[in-house]
């Protein structure tokens, strides 16, 4: 009898309830041996691959390419071959594993059931638990580094019909990319549901582009020819016969109310994620208060470096007011003042917001922030920094101003009791004796905590660091 085992999705480092399946690196049904690399998973901060933890056949994958697999949740299921070599019961793989919880004979009110096909979840209308076919008790839940809830869900996306075509968001999101239009794509999925080869089909075969005119086949046929003798009506162009204006005069709509919206719902994934997640939580948990002022700069010599000029007057004012560069605890309500300075850089990308950690900053000079953020700045573009280097910064900078905007409100995420927010630098006409003077200034924003610092510490904060600015070097 063959042994079948089932590996469940381990936490990948990131204290995170989820990952995404990106790609399977080995096929159903192929063979793989022991810590070979099995599927790539996104997370919110890395695309990772996972190792496979036996040696044999794949037999079932528990989501594909698209799919959110929870941490603790199946992933594959495997066949294992006695001749290869496989890892001892009692040798720790450094993750969480065990059969998923027993459930009882029927689905019980608010819980889902394995989809027919067996690649994927149908989830009760009350949502809950996934019914688990009354496997053995598991050992454990895979849980999470840090106050994360484990899951046994698999959250599978689910066919929505809109314009009266069936698919899932991944689907529509390729119609999207390659050009497809979804309304002329033939379904072959079950009840009607359009599938991913069908939209690589209809793309390869250049039948359903977006935009394209309908093929004289799938033309609506004429009813019937007039009666002989009879004047066929005149038909104005349409050209002629759109207008602004109703019969009334009044302004009018023109897009025939058939049309449907061109937008498509995507699932976000990785790193959007994780933003929508961490933005909302912050927003449920801070009491933001927001400072503005400008910066003058204009006694600055050739050569500084902005980025490294506004680290150094954020660590400034943190030795001047270590109350914002904090961790604030509302839950037990207590505070941990820092006494070095690990400063987090807002890094914006095309797929979110990363916050590396600029680790030391107190003890940097400008060169050593500039090549510290340089470095910082490439992980996050290839995707190669650690986990590790995006959490546990103290206070946060972002430098929106290199693209565009002057003050901003930006979020506090806890445990941080402060964030430093710098626009776009600008000129502006300053008083000075005798007359006035062209001063370049950059406008700054403090946002912080108002449960663990007061307004004046806020104020005496943002009074440091305009002083250091102002400073030629």
């Amino acid at each position: 009898m063959a042994d079948i085992r089932t590996f469940y999705l381990p936490d990948l480092g990131e204290g995170l309830p989820d990952a995404t399946v990106v790609e399977w690196l080995v096929k159903v049904g192929g063979t793989v041996r022991l810590d070979e690399p099995m599927v790539s998973m996104e997370t919110a901060k890395a695309v990772v691959e996972v190792p496979s933890p036996f040696s044999g056949k794949l037999v079932k994958v528990h989501g594909d390419s698209g799919d959110v697999i929870a941490t603790g949740a199946a992933l594959a299921d495997f066949e294992l071959d006695p001749k290869m070599p496989q890892r001892a019961e009692a040798e720790s793989t450094g993750h969480h594993h065990g059969p998923p919880k027993v459930a009882a004979a029927a689905p019980a009110k608010g819980t889902g059931t394995e989809a027919p096909d067996h690649r994927g979840v149908v989830a009760s209308d009350e949502g809950g638990e996934i019914e688990s076919g009354g496997k053995a008790p598991r050992a454990d839940e895979g849980t999470v580094v840090g106050a994360m809830q484990s899951s046994d869900r698999v959250h599978a996306e689910q066919a929505t019909s809109i314009g009266g075509v069936k698919a899932v968001p991944a689907v529509r999101a390729l119609a999207k990319k390659l050009g497809v239009d979804l309304a002329r794509v033939s379904p072959s999925g079950a009840g009607g549901v359009v599938t991913l080869q069908d939209v690589k089909s209809a793309a390869a075969a250049g039948t359903a582009r977006i935009g394209a005119a309908p093929s004289a086949a799938s033309a609506p046929t004429r009813s019937a020819s007039p009666a002989a003798g009879a004047s066929p009506a005149p038909v104005a162009s349409a050209t002629a016969q759109r207008t602004t204006l109703s019969a009334a005069g009044k302004p009018m709509r023109t897009t025939p109310p058939t049309v449907a919206a061109s937008g498509q719902p995507e699932q976000l994934k990785g790193v959007r994620r994780n933003m929508a997640r961490v933005m909302a939580a912050a927003h449920a948990a801070v009491v933001p208060t927001t400072l503005s002022d400008d910066a003058d700069i204009h006694a600055w010599l050739p050569g500084n470096d902005i980025t490294g000029r506004l680290v150094r007057a954020i660590v400034r004012a943190c030795k001047a007011v270590p109350a914002l560069n904090a961790w604030f605890d509302g839950d037990n309500l207590t505070r941990t003042l820092h006494p070095h300075v690990d400063i987090g850089i807002a890094v914006d990308t095309d797929d979110g917001l990363f916050v590396p950690a600029l680790r030391n900053a107190d003890m940097l000079d400008s060169t050593g922030v500039r090549a510290a953020v340089n470095r910082l700045r490439a992980q996050v573009e290839d995707r190669s920094i650690p986990s590790s280097e995006l959490a546990g910064y103290t206070i946060s900078l972002s430098n929106f101003g290199v693209f565009a905007g002057r003050y901003a409100t930006p979020v506090v995420v806890p445990p941080c009791v402060a964030i430093v927010a710098a626009g776009k630098g600008r000129h502006q006409m300053t008083p000075v004796m005798g007359g006035f003077e062209s001063h370049r200034v950059i406008p700054l924003s403090l946002t912080f905590d108002h449960r663990a610092a007061t307004g004046g510490e806020a104020a005496r904060f943002l009074k440091a660091m305009l002083d250091d600015l102002a400073l030629a070097q």
